[in-house]
């Protein structure tokens, strides 16, 4: 969804606004917002952490292409879920990271990455690399620009040519750039 869009914005008659809902909405909104974040804030740090830069980087691999689709956040989404979210906390994760990505992104994307790959296991750089795939091919194609970006995380993780070519194995059949196709 464009910025615009977000904001309600007709582009050919300027800025218009529509209560997308009451005031007792927007209370309930915000406190169902209030009880995720004190869950999220109840784990421990380490494991947070651990969370919030998986999901940083799930979002950076699937705004390669500068757009992150709904089956792309869907897929960030259950991959949060499996790292060990619940679907209240996988969604603010998931959107939080996806706002970072988009806004933010460049020198960040490097370094988020990068650290992780210091202090991940060999296993955990791998598992996330894997996720990054799930999220690319979500839309049953993973373009020239998907699999540019997919091959800098890897590096940044510091997973080895070896195993880094042995997971795009795993997506070959995704690669839309295999068969010449611009993305």
């Amino acid at each position: 969804m464009s910025f615009f869009r977000f904001l309600n914005r007709d582009q050919n008659r300027g800025y218009s606004y529509t209560p997308a809902s009451t005031p007792a909405d927007l209370a309930s909104e915000t406190q169902a917002v209030r009880d995720i974040v004190a869950r999220l804030q109840s784990l421990p740090p380490e494991n947070a952490h651990f969370l919030a830069v998986v999901a940083y980087v799930l979002a950076r691999a699937a705004y390669a292409d500068m757009e992150i689709s709904e089956v792309e956040t869907d897929v960030i989404e259950r991959e949060l879920t499996t790292a060990g979210l619940d679907q209240a906390q996988a969604v603010l994760v998931g959107e939080m990271a996806r706002l970072q990505a988009t806004t933010i992104g460049g020198t960040s994307d490097f370094t988020v990455t990068r650290d992780f790959g210091e202090t991940a296991t060999p296993d955990q750089c791998l598992m996330l690399l894997r996720a990054c795939y799930r999220v690319c091919a979500a839309d049953d194609s993973i373009s020239g620009y998907e699999s540019s970006t997919l091959d800098e995380i890897a590096n940044e993780l510091k997973i080895t040519r070896v195993d880094a070519a042995a997971v795009r194995a795993e997506f070959a059949d995704k690669l839309s750039a295999r068969f010449g196709f611009r993305g």
